[in-house]
């Protein structure tokens, strides 16, 4: 279900009318091309209606559509487009982002931000050099809960899917498939199609209940956790190395604290977990441990973090 999530940042620029028709034109072509890969699920998501922006300063989208036939007709394909509004209206819950903060080039973005946020594709009219490429890097900044009860911000550097060329959907159109066949919005959708979604995972019985009852607002980073330990695994020999290359923040459990990190296993051994990568909003964790006769992972536990009276 590809969410096309516009870059506000391309639009109301300082640029001529000629420039700005041309990128309309072009950015007709790249939303319908995505869309022609999955019709039914592709939604255009903006901070404000469509019909509110401006292409270019003092260019609003109703003196362009009213400007010749031909952007009429452009509009008019835009609109069989679902357009959401506000972003935060496609997010499971409205605070769901709170402890995330994006910024390109040091100014925050809601649009792109919210794409590397909701796995989706930040689409942006090209109107400048800084949007012709197929992806953009962002500055994230998260707060998150550490094993000790103390919070702190996290700084890192993103990667977003990014589209403002027809040649930019050829790049993410494999994966534009890929999204348009295993939907999962909700965690139980995980559970069901776990199998095809994570091959290198294995899932103890009892995160079914855990994964069917999963806070909406984890579904996002639940799943985007479980791909990265997923393509980690997916690259592990365990004759090379003890343990995966990780693509996220894993830690073990402290001695004092593996003792509720034990869980019952496939084979009816209770074995400890303690390995663990984190999640949020809040203290959300994943545990499991390596299976490295198969290379691959085992895991136990996916909510929040385990206290010891639990």
């Amino acid at each position: 279900m590809p969410l096309l999530f516009l870059n506000e940042k391309s639009w109301g620029t300082t640029c001529g009318k000629a420039r700005a028709d041309a990128a309309m034109a072009d950015f007709v072509d790249v939303v319908r091309a995505v869309a022609d890969e999955d019709r039914s699920g592709t939604s255009l998501v903006s901070e404000v209606e469509l019909k509110s922006l401006d292409v270019a300063d003092g260019y609003p989208i109703g003196k362009w559509i009213g400007g010749s036939p031909k952007n009429h007709v452009r509009w008019q394909r835009l609109l069989a487009l679902r357009n959401r509004a506000p972003v935060r209206s496609v997010y499971p819950t409205p605070d769901a982002d709170d402890h995330l903060e994006y910024r390109h080039e040091d100014t925050a973005v809601v649009g792109m931000g919210a794409a590397h946020f909701m796995d989706g594709v930040a689409v942006s009219l090209p109107v400048a050099p800084s949007w012709s490429t197929s992806s953009i890097t962002l500055d994230r900044r998260e707060l998150v809960e550490l094993d000790d009860g103390s919070l702190e911000y996290e700084h890192g550097v993103v990667k977003v899917r990014h589209v403002s060329a027809v040649s930019h959907v050829e790049t993410h159109r494999s994966w534009i498939r890929d999204a348009a066949l295993s939907r999962a919005a909700t965690g139980r959708q995980v559970w069901e199609h776990r199998e095809d979604l994570y091959p290198h995972l294995q899932f103890l019985p009892r995160t079914e209940a855990q994964l069917s009852d999963l806070d909406p607002r984890w579904v996002v980073p639940v799943r985007r956790c479980l791909e990265r330990l997923d393509a980690a695994a997916a690259d592990w020999d365990a004759a090379v190395a003890p343990e995966p290359e990780w693509q996220s923040r894993v830690t073990p459990e402290g001695e004092t604290r593996k003792r509720v990190c034990r869980f019952e296993d496939v084979d009816g051994e209770w074995r400890t977990f303690h390995l663990h990568a984190r999640f949020t909003p809040g203290a959300g964790r994943i545990h499991f441990r390596l299976i490295g006769e198969e290379n691959r992972i085992r895991v136990a536990h996916v909510g929040r973090k385990i206290r010891p009276d639990l």
